[in-house]
């Protein structure tokens, strides 16, 4: 029935290896045919309350009611690493108990959704980040469920999937959870918001889309300090004329005892401050100390299309303070590009010799998972010491608590912060960025853009994301899909 509730969270508390604390007491309800963003920052929680809804991890306290009769399909943020060799025939069967006797008609229906053509018998590794994007995307439809939810979904994807994915989360009937970091994406289809705030471990429910809620919460903030300003004052009245009346003597102590009590009652007024999103310091990636001269020659270079290679021309020379940017659509090949560049197995690219290389990865693949994020930044730096290492962890929100932690044990958003802090301790010659902003708190992204374009070093950069790229200076831009 139209407006049902068919989810709902109550007094539901976890916590991440029984010590931190992700939620506290939370409640929240979802209707029918709702589409719900998840909101809060990088670490706050968004995932797992997907995964709650999922039971694939179960409250520590509090109970997650979800319809009986609900079927519930969740796209991950990126593609489970022990799928990566499967074929896409293989990949979708992996998503019914039993084997359907029409599944490669299925597929071809729901991979024509997602804008995506390819042949069933292709192994999954093969495909590009924004493609495995929306392979996530598919599996999830395929279920046809009644509750969707899509981590981070715009990931990876170029212009044309992003708004491919708009135009059907639109149109979709069915209840729909999203949790991204895209704003416009998000206020193209929202009807309201679960607000996760990482200070107090709440959620609160809003109506309205993502500018709405930030409004919402900048005007309650406003209204607290102004609140708290306005008994300050009286506070300050009310103790100055205590201290003048207690010096006076008789039925004036009486007096001053009175204005003592009106300050300690004032004070009690007071309200906590609600606390925004934290975001990053602003921070300068340093350059390698004597670089000089041509740093990086592209004369030639490989590409995907319609899933055969091609060899085009280019020429292309990158010396110190040289930005360039990578374009193309999803599946031209761009990060196996950026990834032989870094390897040096390109054929037609050359890297000058001695040159330290600061690798930004979109799957963070190059971050040891099961080594400390302490351990990670130490052996990024070219230098090391122990107050730079923790003051740069500190200015990316990796706070005490955290910097012990396991990379693995980390949210992506955490994992590109770590991966942007060892940049910073590396002091590299070339940067190689693969999507920088994905999975990143919009928030962070105009310091992470200034950070880049005051970069003093060559860059190779990929990134869908216009209005970053905008921030960013560029001198050289190859479109893959257009070069001769």
């Amino acid at each position: 029935m139209e407006n049902e509730t068919i989810l709902r969270f109550d007094n539901v508390s976890f916590k991440f290896n029984s010590d931190k604390i992700i939620l506290d007491q939370v409640d929240f309800s979802v209707r029918r045919g709702k589409k719900i963003t998840i909101m809060g920052q990088n670490g706050a929680g968004k995932s797992t309350i997907l995964k709650l809804i999922t039971g694939e991890i179960k409250p520590d306290d509090g109970a997650v009611h979800v319809d009986k009769h609900l079927t519930v399909a969740k796209a991950h943020q990126i593609m489970p690493r022990e799928d990566l060799n499967l074929t896409i025939r293989e990949f979708f069967a992996k998503c019914f108990d039993e084997k359907p006797y029409d599944l490669d008609m299925q597929i071809n229906i729901v991979l024509e959704a997602v804008n995506l053509k390819a042949p069933l018998d292709k192994i999954i590794q093969s495909f590009s980040g924004g493609q495995q994007a929306r392979l996530l995307l598919a599996s999830a439809l395929i279920q046809e469920p009644d509750l969707l939810l899509l981590d981070e979904p715009t990931n990876n994807l170029d212009k044309n999937g992003i708004a491919h994915l708009t135009d059907f989360l639109i149109n979709y009937y069915n209840t729909c959870i999203v949790i991204s970091h895209d704003a416009n994406f998000l206020n193209s289809f929202t009807d309201g918001v679960l607000y996760l705030d990482i200070h107090n471990h709440k959620v609160e429910q809003y109506i309205g889309d993502y500018f709405d809620v930030v409004e919402k919460i900048s005007d309650q903030i406003e209204k607290e300090n102004m609140k708290n300003a306005q008994l300050t004052k009286k506070i300050q009245e009310n103790k100055d004329k205590a201290n003048f009346f207690s010096h006076k003597g008789g039925k004036m102590r009486l007096v001053a005892k009175r204005m003592r009590n009106e300050a300690a009652k004032a004070e009690e007024e007071k309200v906590n401050v609600r606390k925004e999103d934290k975001t990053i310091r602003p921070f300068i990636i340093p350059v390698q100390d004597d670089i000089g001269g041509e740093i990086l020659k592209i004369s030639s270079f490989s590409i995907m299309n319609d899933y055969k290679l091609i060899k085009k021309k280019a020429n292309i020379s990158l010396t110190k303070k040289h930005h360039l940017l990578l374009t193309g659509p999803n599946g031209i090949g761009k990060s196996t590009l950026l990834e032989s560049i870094a390897k040096g197995t390109a054929q037609g690219i050359k890297i000058a010799d001695n040159i330290c290389l600061g690798y930004y990865r979109q799957d963070f693949s190059t971050l040891n998972f099961e080594e400390t994020v302490y351990a990670c930044l130490k052996n990024a730096a070219e230098k090391y010491d122990e107050e730079k290492l923790r003051a740069t962890a500190a200015g990316f929100l990796i706070t005490s608590d955290l910097i012990h932690s396991k990379i693995g044990h980390l949210s992506e958003g955490q994992k590109g912060l770590v991966a942007l802090a060892q940049l910073v301790l590396m002091e590299p010659g070339l940067l190689i960025l693969d999507e920088p902003t994905n999975h990143i708190n919009f928030r962070h992204l105009p310091i992470i853009a200034k950070a880049l374009d005051k970069y003093k070093g060559p860059m190779v950069l990929v990134s869908h994301v216009p209005e970053f790229v905008k921030q960013i200076r560029i001198d050289y831009v190859l479109e893959l899909d257009k070069s001769p």
